[in-house]
């Protein structure tokens, strides 16, 4: 199938992660040139090398999200050797495993700036352009937690699933110029972040993290963790032409793990 993206300017956070490499590849086969932003510069070249991605389609970009002032010289690089941005894929890294009743304010300051201040910054920052040449995608990764809270992940239940209410909100206000806004909700998919997690609850039950990760596969119906390819290949679908009358959604990408309809 032909997505008609093949030439689109991409724009991928958090693309040295699991979720955000697997992306970015996707949308490079797919044609589009790609810049891919993380604050790990060993990562992105990681995935640049691994992927072989050529440099006339892939930019990488140091970038911490948290750092406002980085915004505009950001997004001047990809337009000076790609031009505006078509399809922007916000994926921030996850916070570390909490309670609701012990986690203290400032952390819920620093991450909320974090992961909801700097996806609506960027956001806000891409959109405008998007409307114009009545053509857009906006995309935010999440989490399983927004539909239904995971146990011990507070700060991510909450933060992301504000994400939530700001994505149906904006879709509503630029679909009739062209522009999508989706979130996508991945579940167990097999990554660094999901392996951390796994150990720490590990840590938690004086357990064998192989252990954890086994009794987790076991409550997927599909019965194991997804691959990150997989995950990529639905919000890559939901970037495209073909997701057109596709836009305040939210997609769950879980092997059938979300109990709830």
């Amino acid at each position: 199938m032909d997505l008609h993206i093949d030439g689109k300017v991409a724009l991928v956070m958090g693309a040295g992660g699991g979720l955000g490499g697997a992306i970015a590849t996707a949308l490079a086969r797919e044609g589009c040139r790609v810049a891919g932003a993380d604050v790990n510069r060993d990562a992105l070249g990681a995935l640049r090398d691994a992927r072989a991605l050529p440099s006339d389609r892939f930019l990488p970009l140091v970038w911490d999200l948290a750092d406002l002032s980085q915004l505009d010289s950001q997004i001047g690089a990809i337009e000076s050797k790609f031009g505006p941005v078509d399809i922007l894929i916000n994926n921030t890294g996850g916070p570390p495993p909490t309670l609701a009743s012990e986690t203290p304010i400032d952390a819920w300051e620093e991450h909320f700036r974090k992961m909801v201040v700097s996806v609506i910054a960027i956001t806000n920052r891409l959109v405008p352009g998007m409307r114009q040449r009545k053509w857009g995608r906006v995309v935010t990764s999440t989490s399983s937690g927004v539909i239904t809270p995971i146990p011990n992940l507070a700060l991510s239940n909450a933060l992301r699933l504000s994400l939530v209410g700001w994505s149906k909100t904006l879709a509503r206000e630029v679909a009739r110029d062209g522009v999508t806004v989706n979130i996508v909700a991945p579940g167990r998919i097999a990554t660094g972040r999901v392996q951390r997690l796994d150990e720490a609850k590990a840590q938690r039950e004086g357990r064998d993290a192989a252990a954890v990760a086994a009794d987790s596969a076991r409550d997927i119906p599909i019965g194991r963790y997804g691959d990150p390819a997989e995950y990529a290949d639905v919000v890559t679908f939901l970037a495209s032409k073909r997701a057109s009358y596709v836009t305040g959604a939210t997609m769950r990408v879980d092997g059938g793990l979300i109990p709830s309809v």
